[in-house]
């Protein structure tokens, strides 16, 4: 069995292949627009575009190499002076397929194989529906994602602002005393009033206090003179006056 081989044999030898693939060929390049069934378009379309991009760099040996292929030299040159130049900026895909229906007899599908205009693109396929899906999965994927790093960066953004605003309300406690500090000021000043007012009531006992004892000490001092006048009065042969009976001695 010959599985995965690269091409389509399309049912016949080397040499009938070949030829085919000439022919057709020369026919696309002359007429630019051929009919032929699918499977016969999808090989003669990969010879086709091979010799395109050769075409785009007319140089002896690329004409050289497409001669091998080409019979025709009017189809050579139009492939080098038509055909090659009109795809020089495109990269690829100078061909597209027109599909035309089943083939009455065999029910072959019939297609169009045909040169792309200047100037001209291929649509874009059509996404499949798992493919669709795909894409729109992803798309809930990448929006999830971007709603968490969003949340994530608005949750840095607050905590650097709420960083930039600590010493300012550090400043504003500082400045500004709470409700507590102002009570334990009123406490303090009622404390220092009630404190002096003691010292102030102290003050005058201290003084009675010392008036007294001035008192005690003049009593004690008053016998002891009386004591020594009468000792020198009587060395002196005087009378001491009695002063409790009111007469002399």
């Amino acid at each position: 069995m010959h599985n995965r081989i690269g091409f389509n044999r399309l049912d016949r030898r080397a040499a009938h292949r070949r030829a085919l693939h000439r022919n057709m060929v020369t026919s696309l390049i002359k007429y630019e627009r051929i009919t032929t069934t699918k499977a016969k378009a999808k090989e003669i379309r990969r010879t086709a575009e091979k010799l395109v991009t050769r075409a785009k760099i007319d140089s002896v040996h690329n004409r050289r190499i497409a001669a091998k292929f080409l019979f025709e030299k009017t189809v050579l040159h139009k492939l080098f002076t038509e055909v090659g130049p009109r795809f020089v900026e495109r990269p690829g895909g100078y061909t597209r397929i027109l599909k035309l229906g089943q083939r009455s007899g065999d029910a072959a599908e019939m297609v169009i194989l045909e040169f792309l205009k200047e100037d001209e693109q291929l649509e874009p396929k059509k996404k499949t529906a798992k493919k669709a899906k795909s894409s729109a999965g992803d798309k809930k994927k990448a929006q999830q994602s971007g709603a968490v790093v969003s949340k994530e960066s608005a949750d840095k953004a607050t905590i650097d602002d709420s960083r930039e605003s600590a010493p300012a309300v550090l400043e504003e406690q500082e400045t500004v005393q709470p409700e507590g500090a102002a009570d334990d000021s009123v406490k303090d000043s009622r404390v220092s009033a009630e404190s002096n007012a003691q010292e102030e009531e102290d003050k005058p006992e201290a003084a009675d206090t010392s008036e007294a004892a001035d008192t005690e000490k003049e009593a004690g001092t008053e016998p002891a003179a009386k004591l020594e006048e009468a000792e020198t009065a009587a060395e002196e042969g005087k009378a001491v006056p009695d002063e409790s009976s009111g007469e002399k001695k």
